[in-house]
């Protein structure tokens, strides 16, 4: 129960913050991307104001051995840049070039957005289904051939 209203509230400040930011409208968000034409740098400031407390608040967790919820704290992983970080990342970039939105903003405009939010959001998650399948083509692409 407390992890779901945690949740809660955690959804509900980021969705604040992107309605408040005005990251929900996609001509700001275009804005950003236009850089040879009328851009707009407001993005850079909500950038920086979300990054700037979350390095504190890493900070500060890298320090705890168990989270509010009692779980433990995840580690470090290593980094590494692959083909699936690689390609999810124009993906995803691509998406957010071409409609403006990305998976936040969109589901927080659902609600106001017309019916183009609700047509990226359908294709979103066509195109979260479709992830697995697309995964298991392009790990038999990389597996050894027997012979």
């Amino acid at each position: 129960m407390l992890r779901n209203l945690l949740a809660l509230v955690a959804g509900g400040l980021f969705g604040a913050g992107l309605l408040v930011s005005g990251m929900v409208d996609t001509a700001k968000v275009q804005g950003w991307l236009d850089v040879f034409g009328i851009w707009d740098p407001t993005l850079a400031f909500v950038l920086g104001g979300a990054v700037a407390p979350m390095v504190l608040v890493w900070r500060l967790a890298k320090r705890r051995e168990k989270s509010l919820l009692g779980l433990p704290m995840p580690r470090d992983l290593p980094l590494l840049v692959d083909r699936n970080l690689v390609l999810g990342s124009l993906m995803f970039g691509a998406g957010w070039g071409i409609a403006g939105f990305c998976p936040g903003p969109a589901l927080a405009a659902l609600g106001f957005g017309g019916w183009q939010v609700w047509v990226f959001v359908a294709a979103m998650a066509l195109g979260m289904a479709a992830s697995p399948l697309l995964q298991r083509r392009l790990d038999l692409l990389d597996a050894p051939a027997e012979g």
